[in-house]
């Protein structure tokens, strides 16, 4: 059994082949997906989705891109979302200065939101970081300041550094299929050093389609496979092995079963 701990179910792009993505993933044994909402409009439909699939869970929050479109009636939505059974984690959340659409400011503002919300209600937060590693990190030993953080480095690409703060705070690493790209040799460094109950497998489809499928689009959940297959290869175990124990390390995350 396989675990797709992050992926935009409710993409546009899966309008006309939903039902068929996931037939494609039940028959790849990918048997829970986690569907991650970027604003409180796909928070809601990711939540939907849950309610009518078995197997598909709900993320809710805003993505730090998304965050200068928010209004506080949408935090107080998203807010309300996790008393929903369904809704197993918050986010994407997080920081990111590639795009900066956001005022970086803003974007903090945001993600202490969603730390302080996973603090409150127990459920597990999910980062987004790209080109601010030192930002998000004096982040988290804020919010580690006033609790325990329980959350995810999501679609993880920071180094050996980074990766023992990280799991200091106690958060865990999730890996996506840039894991399987050629150029991800230093990634693929750090996915051998990531403690056996720390470590998680996504898609983060419709987007990064690994190796072999890489040129398809958009990516799937059943793809996730070949990063297990990645993941094993470069942490010398089966396959199996690396199923089972991301599969395990997720439900135990989550809380469920």
């Amino acid at each position: 059994m396989l675990f797709d701990t992050h992926l935009h179910l409710e993409d546009k792009q899966f309008d006309n082949i939903r039902e068929e993505v996931l037939q494609e993933a039940k028959d790849a044994n990918v048997t829970r997906m986690l569907a991650v909402g970027i604003t409180l409009e796909t928070s809601l439909a990711s939540l939907n989705l849950a309610k009518k699939h078995a197997g598909v869970y709900a993320a809710v929050g805003i993505h730090p891109n998304s965050c200068h479109e928010a209004s506080e009636k949408d935090w107080e939505k998203i807010t309300s979302l996790t008393n929903d059974p369904k809704v197993i984690a918050i986010g994407e959340t997080g920081l990111d200065k590639y795009w900066d659409f956001a005022p970086i400011e803003l974007q903090e503002e945001y993600f202490r939101k969603h730390i302080h919300l996973s603090q409150k209600t127990g459920l597990p937060f999910i980062v987004h970081m790209r080109d601010c590693s030192e930002e998000i990190l004096t982040i988290l030993k804020e919010g580690a300041q006033e609790g325990p953080l329980f959350g995810i480095m999501h679609s993880y690409t920071g180094n050996q550094e980074l990766l023992g703060e990280c799991l200091d705070l106690g958060l865990h690493i999730s890996f996506s299929g840039i894991l399987t790209f050629k150029k991800s040799t230093a990634i693929r460094e750090v996915a051998a050093k990531v403690p056996d109950n720390r470590i998680l497998i996504e898609t983060d489809a419709p987007y990064l389609s690994p190796e072999p499928v890489r040129g398809k689009r958009p990516n799937r959940p059943a793809y996730v496979s070949h990063t297990a297959n990645c993941l094993a290869q470069v942490r010398g175990v089966s396959p199996e092995q690396i199923a089972f124990q991301t599969t395990q390390n997720g439900c135990d995350l989550f809380g469920i079963t």
